[in-house]
């Protein structure tokens, strides 16, 4: 459903057994091409083969200050791999998912192998829908609070891909506040972040994040946002996130398989808020620097290891959101050369 309220059409009608399976493992790669990531880094190459489809991350130095272990750039390419398996199952093809194949080749973070035709799914193809719509919306959000019933929702669908959403009460929320904050300090201190952010936000080109999408001035928030260096274009008005909602994604384990799979639970977890009109948007200043990453870990009682802090919000609709960021073009992320000519 687009901002309109106006169903969006699917673009790939064609029945999968009308379809060769290479083409749609191709379209199911591009499709992921919508899934969000960190400064809209779009760190991810799809390589697609007869029967299977491979997933690898790109390791961009201008991220180094920013995600030194390659967590959140990992977690990008988990969101983008749901991405991928939602678009296979829409067109009628199951996958087996194969994560972190080949100890050897680190790179690789995934092979969706064995093919099966399965028919269309329409969760699935409701799914596609969202991705097409789903942005990052930083203004304030509206006087409307999400009700429990869209937070459940929201919650059980990262449960089913692996990490869990805790939904912060009053007290939580506010030692969020208090860490993102002291997150903001500390990077706004550091040089190196400070040059990775200039780059991520004064790019032209298809990745990093335009002027459009960035707030024109400070957004009155209860947890503080990221401070970009710089003032956007993007209108914020007079609103306060004051019904706003917080929650931690995290899970039990801290390794690259773990934050792979909190980047599945991510996917699943915005596109369930799109199609339930829940705006969300990632606070991942707060896992970038260690201490208030621990901060989190406290704060979750010690249930598991925080991946991102989020906020969920009803967007006012009285104003039109910002633009979807660029995204690098099909024939960048998907290499399509061991199928020359099938692939089409």
């Amino acid at each position: 459903m687009g901002r309109d309220g106006k169903v969006v059409r699917m673009s790939h009608q064609t029945p999968a057994t009308h379809r060769p399976l290479t083409t749609a493992l191709a379209e199911a790669a591009a499709m992921a091409g919508h899934a969000p990531s960190v400064h809209n880094s779009q760190p991810w190459r799809w390589r697609v083969l007869p029967d299977a489809l491979e997933l690898r991350v790109v390791r961009d130095s201008r991220l180094a200050a920013t995600d030194p272990e390659g967590e959140l750039v990992t977690l990008s390419c988990g969101a983008a791999l749901h991405h991928a398996r939602l678009a296979l199952a829409a067109e009628g093809w199951a996958t087996t998912v194969r994560r972190m194949p080949d100890p050897g080749d680190p790179d690789l973070l995934a092979r969706l192998t064995e093919p099966r035709a399965t028919g269309a799914d329409p969760d699935a193809m409701r799914a596609v829908q969202c991705m097409q719509v789903r942005h990052t919306d930083r203004r304030p959000v509206s006087d409307e609070p999400v009700s429990d019933d869209s937070l459940s929702a929201i919650a059980a669908a990262a449960v089913q891909e692996g990490a869990r959403l805790e939904i912060l009460d009053r007290d939580q929320m506010l030692q969020l506040a208090a860490s993102a904050s002291q997150a903001a300090t500390v990077e706004a201190e550091d040089s190196r972040l400070r040059e990775e952010l200039e780059y991520w936000t004064s790019r032209a080109g298809d990745t990093g994040l335009p002027p459009e999408v960035l707030p024109e001035q400070p957004a009155q928030t209860t947890v503080p946002g990221r401070d970009f260096g710089r003032a956007g274009t993007l209108p914020v008005g007079p609103g306060h996130d004051r019904a706003a909602s917080y929650a931690v994604l995290y899970g039990d384990q801290d390794e690259p398989v773990d934050w792979l799979r909190a980047g599945e639970a991510l996917s699943a977890a915005w596109l369930a808020a799109t199609r339930l009109g829940v705006s969300m948007v990632p606070l991942s200043g707060v896992v970038e620097v260690p201490a208030t990453r621990q901060t989190l870990r406290q704060l979750l009682a010690g249930l598991g290891h925080p991946y991102l802090g989020l906020r969920l919000g009803v967007a006012d609709p009285a104003h039109a959101g910002p633009p979807h960021t660029p995204r690098l073009p099909r024939e960048q992320v998907v290499d399509t050369s061991a199928v020359a000519g099938d692939a089409t």
